[in-house]
Formats: C-alpha cells, structure tokens, sequence
C-alpha cells in the first residue's frame, strides 16, 4: 500500500478521535473514521488524485476530499490542527489506552489534571477516580490492564507493517552490486504477530558497498551504528532495522542464527556440542581441529545435525526438534494451498467495496471458491434486514453462475452472524437454512464472566448452522485482549459439532493465536484461514493468517478452505442438518 494512504487514514482517525474528546458531533466523528477506512484500503496512491479522483472512493465526499488535497499541498490539516491546539497532547495519549475512551480522557484530565499514561496509572493506585462519575474499581482495573497491554506492545509494530518495510528493503538492497543472496530473519521470518525490530542478511564479498546503499534507503531517518559487519538505521516507521553482511559461504549458519528462535539455537548447538561439533553464525565447527564442516545452507546444517530442514514459523522449541529427529514434522499449510476465503464483506454492511469488485479480486486471486459473509442485522448499525440479504443471495447466485462456469470460482453466500450474550444469533433457523454458510462471532459484552462467555460461545457451536466461529477470542493486538472464556471447552464444543475455528487473518487481530491453534488441534477441531476482507487489498492478508496457522502446526488436512469445494459442502452440511438451500 502506498505510504501516503497510510498518512492519511491516520490522521482521519486522530481527526475523528480529536472530535470525539472534544464533545464534538458524533456524526462527524464517524464519517471520518470511515474515511479513514477506506482511505486506507484504497488501491491507488492518494496523493495522485485531485478532489474529483478522491470523491470516488466510497465514504469520501467533497470537505473530506479537500482535505486531503489540503495535506498533500501543505504538510498539514487546519481543521485538524486547530483541534489539537485545544487538547494537550497527554490526554491524547490517553486515548491509546484500551478500554479508555475519548471523554473519560477528556474528564480525568478537566477533573484530576492528568495527561500521561504514567500519572493515570499513579492516579489509579492512590483511589482518586473513585469520586468521579463513571469511574469504580471494576473501570479502574480495565483501565490498569490496557496500561499495561500498551507499555507491552512498546515500539513493536505488527506483522503486516514489518513485513512491508522488511521486504521493501530487501529488494532495495538485492539490486545493490556484489549483493548476492538477501533476505529477512529474526522473528519476522519466524511470523510472530508483533516485532521489535527487523534483521536483514546479505551475503557478499565486499560488505561496504552493500551497507553505504543500506543508509542511503529512501525510509533512513538515522544511521545508528555503521560498520563493516553490521550496520543499524532507524526508520520513517519508527522501527529499526540491522543489517548484516556475512561471506557467501557462510550464508546458511547465518541464517540459522539470525533467524532463530533463541530456545531453538540453544538447542541446535546443543545437538552440535554432542557430537564433537560448534555451531556459529559462521557455520558448524569441528570441536577440535576447528575445520569448517557445513555453512552454505541451512539445509545443510540441519542434516549434518541428523535433522531435516525446520520451517522458521517452528523454530520456537515447541516439540518440532523432537518431530524433526522423529521425521515427523508436519507439511505445513501454505498459501498456495488456499482455494478460497470464508469470511469476507461488502459495502452492503461494513465493507468498502461493491459485491461484483470483492469476487473479482477473489477470482484474480485463483480462488476455486469464495463466501461473502456480511453482517446480520443484531449489528444494529450494519442496517442490515432480511429483505437486503435475501435480495444480495440473488445476486451472488447469478453471479455464481457466470463465475462457475467451466470449473471456475464457485461463490457461497454466507453471513457473520453476532453471537447474542445469550449465545443466541440474529435470525431463526428456517431463515440460516438459506445460506451456504455461518459465521458467528463475538462482538459485545467482551465483560461476561468466564462461565457465562463459554456458555455462550458452545451454545453457538451447537446451533446446526454455524458452521465456523470467528474471531474466536476477540482479541484487537496491543487494544483488546481475548475474552477471558475456557478455550478447552469452547474446544472440545468445536471437536464434538463439527464447527470449525477461524485464523483470523486480519494483522490486528491473528485471532486465534498460534498457541490456541496448537492447543485447539489436539482436540481434533477443524480450522477456516479467514481473511475478514472489508477491502480487496484485505484479500491479500491471508499470508499472515497462514503464517499463524503455521505456528499452529496445521496442515493442508486441518484446514477446511484448503479442500475441494465438494469435500467444503460435505462439512458445511453439519451433522445432517435439513439441507439449504444451495448456490447452484
């Protein structure tokens, strides 16, 4: 996506925040949130498009648009600068706090004189909210927790912004001469879900050339280290990246190493000391006479170690060095693998695009299948009624029929139902028996107690249209933690209906977390990699899904959208249930 669009979306969203701490109109406010959503998920570059271009984007009219064209002219936003004259930039701070909204922000600061993070949490422990309106022990403990799910997230960043950067520099840097092998390591190439900083390899004979280009990159703010072995800028991002550059020959055990994870080498060198061997970012030693044995791959330092080559999502020294020495690794799921996405939406709820623009990026896609799964109408403001469902299952329909023709990509109308705090969904059986499938998710009363939010979630399991529940936890990395339900039994509810769990593919929430996924897999549940697309260019994120489920040790036969859609309509068709009506 290009960096602009970025820009702009969120300086929309600081906009929209900035109106509602002020007391601002609510309206207001949230058009420019969804401005700011669709500013973000447009294809093209924003700062090329005059007012005219920008009003074409769905959710930009005219005032927005100048404000762009404003930006873009010069360097700022009046409008926006004149509301964060008015507002100190602590208690803006504050509302990076989850669970802390823009008027309690804006109270704690006009009451108590707060306006940092740091001050807040002090207030908190001397009990001097209490006396405030809206503020007991149970919001001053939601208020500790999201202290502290922001001081955890610090300056990492999530995958999807990492990934960006990192491959960004990774082609800047392969065209660089006397470059000859370069690539991402460190927990990046590992996929977890947030990252601290990125680590860059090139191998080549001459490091000089390699680390001058390496600071010249266009996103460097500063150099911070620069050496002939290792080199640290600090990017436009915030973030800082590491390059080194190592001789060709030990390309592999460099790799190895950089790639990690710290308990994973440990126990590689370990391995290696065993057998009369050291292990280094140089390459895999004789103990003894100190001879280079192997270094060039990685694959070569794996089986002079007795193992096969280990996929970097499972270097974490979860059981997979054991499996390797056992040859029982998993083939994990790739995302070559993916025939189609089962979870997705449209500008008929809360989506951007149109119907017909979604399954055509889908089919670009080379997707076999492909599910529109819009809102129910619990979500009050999606607007949704029966009468617009059943008008778009038309739709899809005639569409499917064009699109399906000669083996092609075959279309599912579905829904995202809303799991109700009673575990029910927004509509009676004889109205789900029209979809090809349900999604249900958890969108409110995040607060239940443990009990009560299991309940809910394995009474949704064991409605005979449900078919994959989403998002399973809720989470909102570095905002919103999971609800706090007893995942064992939500999993063992899963196994038993036959309801799959969604890998979530969206970068903010990877929902399930790889852990889950692993624990979830032991009960034998069936799993859905999910883009949650609210925009074509969301299509793209399932790699980060797949990432996940890869961390999660799943393979082609856990993952439903992985099989043929004849095999996906069998499990659809859960436990018997009166057949629907099917998209023919």
């Amino acid at each position: 996506m290009a960096r602009s669009n970025d820009e702009v979306a969120a300086l929309f969203q600081e906009y929209a925040d900035l109106i509602s701490i002020t007391g601002g109109d609510a309206f207001k406010a949230r058009v420019h949130e969804k401005a700011a959503r669709a500013i973000g998920g447009h294809h093209a570059d924003v700062g090329t498009l005059d007012v005219k271009g920008l009003q074409q984007i769905p959710g930009v009219g005219r005032s927005i648009a100048e404000k762009v064209v404003e930006y873009f002219r010069d360097g700022s936003v009046s409008a926006v600068e004149e509301l964060r004259a008015k507002i100190p930039a602590g208690v803006r701070q504050l509302t990076a706090i989850p669970a802390l909204g823009p008027k309690k922000a804006l109270a704690l600061h006009e009451e108590l004189g707060i306006s940092s993070v740091e001050e807040l949490a002090d207030a908190i422990h001397a009990e001097r909210l209490r006396d405030l309106k809206g503020f007991g022990p149970r919001t001053e403990e939601k208020i500790l927790h999201g202290i502290e799910l922001l001081q955890s997230s610090g300056d990492r960043v999530l995958l999807d912004v990492a990934l960006d950067l990192a491959e960004e520099t990774v082609a800047g840097l392969s065209r660089v001469t006397g470059c000859l092998r370069c690539a991402y390591a460190g927990s990046l190439r590992r996929f977890r879900e947030t990252i601290g900083d990125i680590d860059v390899l090139v191998a080549a004979t001459k490091p000089m050339p390699v680390m001058r280009a390496f600071t010249e990159l266009p996103d460097v703010t500063e150099v911070i280290a620069h050496g002939e072995k290792k080199t640290s800028i600090r990017t436009g991002k915030g973030l800082a990246i590491d390059l080194r550059v190592v001789p060709p020959d030990s390309w592999g055990a460099a790799l190895l190493y950089f790639t990690g994870s710290k308990a994973h080498n440990i126990r590689i060198r370990e391995i290696a000391v065993h057998q009369g061997l050291k292990l280094s970012e140089y390459g895999l030693f004789d103990a003894e006479s100190g001879e280079k044995i192997v270094s060039a791959t990685e694959e070569d330092v794996y089986a002079r170690l007795g193992l096969p080559w280990i996929e970097p999502t499972l270097r974490e020294d979860r059981g997979e060095i054991e499996a390797g020495q056992r040859g029982e690794l998993p083939d994990l799921v790739t995302e070559s693998d993916i025939r189609g996405d089962l979870h997705t939406h449209t500008d008929l709820t809360d989506g951007l695009a149109p119907l017909e623009e979604m399954i055509r990026s889908a089919a670009e896609r080379g997707y076999g299948y492909y599910a529109i799964t819009d809102h129910g109408p619990d979500l009050y403001m999606q607007r949704m009624t029966d009468e617009r469902m059943v008008a778009q299952r038309d739709q899809v329909r005639q569409l499917d029929r064009a699109y399906g023709k000669g083996g092609g990509m075959r279309l599912l109308h579905g829904v995202e139902l809303n799991i109700a705090p009673d575990g029910g969904v927004d509509w009676p059986d004889g109205f789900l028996a029209g979809f090809d499938l349900c999604v249900a998710s958890v969108h409110s009363h995040f607060n239940q107690d443990r009990g009560t939010l299991t309940r809910r979630i394995v009474r949704a399991c064991e409605n005979p249209y449900v078919n994959i529940i989403g998002h399973p936890t809720t989470r909102i990395l570095g905002k919103r933690p999971g609800i706090d339900a007893d995942l064992d039994e939500i999993f063992a509810a899963c196994a038993r209906t036959g309801t799959a769990l969604e890998v979530n593919a969206h970068p903010d929430r990877l929902d399930l977390r790889d852990e889950d996924i692993l624990r979830a897999r032991r009960h034998g549940v069936k799993f859905a990699i999910d883009s949650d697309a609210h925009s074509t260019l969301h299509l793209a994120h399932m790699r980060y899904g797949v990432g996940t489920a890869q961390r999660g040790w799943l393979t082609k036969e856990d993952v439903i959208n992985v099989w043929p859609h004849t095999r996906l309509r069998r499990f659809l068709d859960k436990g018997g249930r009166p057949k629907r009506h099917s998209v023919s």
